[in-house]
């Protein structure tokens, strides 16, 4: 990055504007604030970090940024902050983008079968109110890092698999979905009532699968499923970690799909918390490296 080029990323600091119940699991809280006008969605499954104020607190506690910082010096303060004072830090997706007036919408699952019970960002999201406080590390140009659905070029069938926390991602992928790419995305909802209504394109299908009517599993249902003889197909999994996993070795060992045509993003993984899931990936890599 030049003097004259924008860092990728900033943080803004928000306010909820209003909530809306999507449906049994999900909840939208819809954000505004000063900085919006820079802050730049690139679409798709952008993600962001989410800074959450501990319960007591008025607005999130974070470290300042300190001119010529890369990220690691913030990082490393903001884990020196003492556990009960620190923010909770957890990832979402940008569920819409909106200008004129500036909002940014993000939708939580409201889950309360984690590890402990519901988590802090399920308490809080529940709890939300216009006014409260959050702050966020999001996009300040478009192309960037945090999209990580990119079909190659010359891909020519998309194939999509979410639970209810990948919902507002798959979502946007598929209003982004280029009119020359077919897909079928397989998407799981705990309940009925939680299938949002939204248009899906034409060259588009999707397969619903609600728990409470006791579907296949992912690998199940990827496994019996009659695919097209795309030559250069691209898949994108977004889930439980494990299930993912499972997926990408099937599409690649039984599908023959170039493994690197397949995206896949471990949104949480059983018994662990997101925190938990990050330490646990971070092991990951280094054992790997």
């Amino acid at each position: 990055m030049t003097a004259t080029e924008p860092a990728p990323f900033r943080f803004f600091d928000l306010q909820v504007q209003r909530t809306r119940r999507l449906g049994p699991s999900l909840q939208r809280v819809t954000f505004t604030g000063p900085g919006l006008p820079e802050f730049h969605a690139g679409g798709r499954d952008q993600s962001l970090s989410l800074f959450l104020p501990r319960p007591g607190q008025s607005a999130p506690v974070l470290p300042p940024v300190e001119p010529g910082d890369d990220g690691r010096a913030w990082h490393s303060a903001y884990r020196a902050l003492p556990d009960h004072v620190r923010a909770v830090m957890r990832s979402y997706t940008v569920s819409a983008q909106r200008r004129d007036p500036e909002e940014l919408d993000i939708d939580f699952v409201l889950h309360h079968d984690g590890p402990g019970g519901a988590g802090p960002a399920c308490v809080w999201a529940g709890a939300a109110r216009a006014g409260d406080r959050v702050t966020v590390l999001g996009p300040a140009v478009a192309d960037n890092t945090a999209v990580r659905c990119r079909p190659p070029e010359g891909a020519d069938h998309l194939l999509m698999w979410g639970d209810e926390t990948a919902m507002p991602a798959a979502l946007g992928i598929l209003a982004w979905l280029p009119a020359h790419l077919p897909a079928h995305a397989w998407l799981e909802v705990p309940h009925r009532a939680d299938i949002p209504d939204v248009k899906i394109p034409d060259h588009a299908r999707v397969t619903w699968l609600v728990r409470d009517e006791h579907p296949p599993s992912a690998l199940e249902a990827i496994s019996a499923a009659e695919l097209p003889h795309a030559a250069s197909p691209y898949a994108w999994l977004a889930g439980e970690s494990g299930a993912m996993k499972e997926l990408r070795r099937h599409l690649v060992r039984e599908r023959a799909y170039d493994k690197r045509s397949v995206t896949f993003v471990g949104y949480w993984r059983k018994g662990l918390s997101e925190d938990g899931l990050r330490v646990a990936g971070a092991r990951e890599a280094a054992t790997e490296g």
